[in-house]
């Protein structure tokens, strides 16, 4: 009675060289898949068919090898069972090593199990060298045929999902890109940077950007990124001034399942994210010199390891740092180690302030006036002949970054068609301008003084100088500074 169940409901246990398949004859539903069977003896072919169809949807046969081509430009094949030899007598496998060189260049995701004789194992271990996945021996057994196709359909499906995440994170990065846009200017300032940046973006040189707050840093970066051989890959922009020291490593390095209290897994850091890609590093200046030489041992051996692991994991990412402090100075003051300064800027780009670009003021505001004005659905709002030239005499401190904050500010407040001067000015403009005005009122009663004081002593400069209670040397400062 025994004996009889177990031909009634077969267990088909087999290994294969890709996974175990454990399966019931009985039990297993019809997987979706194409398969394609290719051997010349007919009675293999419709042998392997008959059987194969009762677990896959399709299963395609042929006899002749060269219609693999038209095969697949009318069905999607998943994974092809290829015999090696179709000629009478030929064991050399030459025609088996040509269909497999075709199938993989033309159809890269499908995958090629081999059918071969048992004598021929060199030459399957061969073909698997040249991109075959798996082989089968004839005769084979319909166990170790069904555990074989069905790992490779299981592959088949993975690749599939892999291409798709790979389509999905291109796409992802091209909205991204596109949402950030280009770098605006064409003062000589800007491009002389933008020059800089061009000759260096192709490279895989460590690139230190530096300026004030609010120049466009990050942009910039971004523009090296899109302008790189990684520009495929992620960019991953880490602010370092908003991470604390406790959640440093965790949050660069990465940490595995139970390293603290709140790893419930394993989570990869930044720098393995930023893996074939670029990895920004904004406000460096701002790390501590503990922190330092950790980010110094990255940057060297280009490893990390997890917290909680004793693992070294390579990474291989293009590095560009930015800071508006004096590095340098902070060398000084031992506030900043001398190698990782010179680790992190094989090449130094300084980005120009907006006061030292005036001349990009139209171009800046004509984009930022209509992208908000868009997104406000403001377009019918129009600007006083005025405005460029009143923005072009602010000094505007927090550069772009402020600029385009005024701007948006004045089109959100609007409540007419026409929006005046000051209103794109920030709103402390009005104080810092009377202050101004009485700094130069002040210059100028200093200017007459100093006039009359060398007039009284016939040009003396030492005599004028001393009547002024300063020194020589100071006075000379204010004749250079008042043009005198």
């Amino acid at each position: 009675m025994r004996q009889k169940v177990f031909e009634y409901d077969t267990i088909f246990i087999s290994y294969s060289s890709r996974c175990a398949f454990i399966t019931s004859e009985k039990q297993m539903e019809i997987s979706k898949g194409n398969i394609l069977i290719i051997d010349d003896d007919y009675d293999v072919l419709k042998s392997a068919q008959l059987f194969l169809r009762r677990f896959f949807r399709n299963v395609f046969i042929e006899q002749v090898p060269d219609n693999i081509i038209h095969r697949f430009s009318s069905e999607d094949i998943d994974v092809v069972l290829l015999d090696m030899n179709y000629q009478k007598g030929r064991r050399d496998g030459e025609e088996g090593f040509y269909w497999l060189n075709e199938i993989i260049r033309n159809n890269p995701e499908t995958v090629v199990i081999l059918i071969t004789a048992y004598g021929d194992i060199e030459l399957a271990i061969k073909a698997i060298k040249a991109g075959a996945t798996d082989f089968v021996l004839k005769p084979w057994k319909n166990q170790k045929l069904l555990a074989t196709v069905s790992a490779a359909l299981s592959l088949r499906n993975s690749r599939d999902e892999i291409k798709k995440l790979r389509l999905v994170q291109q796409q992802l990065i091209n909205d991204w890109n596109k949402a950030h846009g280009e770098f605006i200017g064409s003062s000589p300032a800007i491009l002389k940077t933008l020059s800089v940046v061009k000759k260096v973006a192709t490279t895989s040189a460590n690139v230190l950007l530096l300026g004030e707050n609010g120049t466009g840093k990050e942009l910039l970066a971004r523009t090296l990124y899109r302008l790189s051989d990684r520009k495929d890959k992620m960019f991953i922009s880490v602010d370092l001034g908003a991470i604390s020291e406790t959640l440093f490593e965790s949050d660069l390095f990465g940490h595995v399942k139970g390293a603290y209290t709140d790893a419930i897994e394993d989570k990869p850091g930044r720098f393995e994210l930023a893996s074939g890609g670029t990895i920004f590093l904004d406000e460096i200046g701002n790390l501590s010199i503990s922190l330092q030489a950790k980010l110094l041992s990255v940057l060297q051996n280009k490893r990390v390891m997890r917290v909680g692991s004793t693992k070294e994991i390579p990474v291989d990412f293009r590095l560009i740092c930015a800071t508006n402090m004096d590095l340098q100075q902070m060398i000084k003051e031992g506030k900043f180690r001398e190698d990782l300064f010179y680790r992190i800027n094989t090449v130094e780009i300084n980005v120009p302030s907006l006061r030292e670009r005036k001349e990009d003021i139209p171009l800046l505001f004509i984009h930022f006036f209509n992208q908000f004005s868009t997104k406000y659905n403001k377009s019918g709002l129009k600007t006083h002949p005025g405005t460029i030239e009143k923005l072009q005499h602010y000094e505007w401190p927090g550069n772009v970054r402020e600029f385009q904050h005024c701007i948006e500010r004045a089109i959100i407040l609007s409540e007419r068609k026409e929006i005046m001067p000051d209103e794109f000015l920030p709103p402390t403009h009005a104080s810092r301008q009377w202050s101004n005005q009485q700094e130069h009122r002040l210059d100028q009663v200093e200017k007459n003084h100093i006039l009359e004081i060398i007039e009284k002593n016939g040009g003396n400069i030492t005599k004028a100088a001393k009547d002024l209670g300063i020194s020589r040397s100071s006075l000379h400062r204010r004749l250079k500074k008042y043009d005198l």
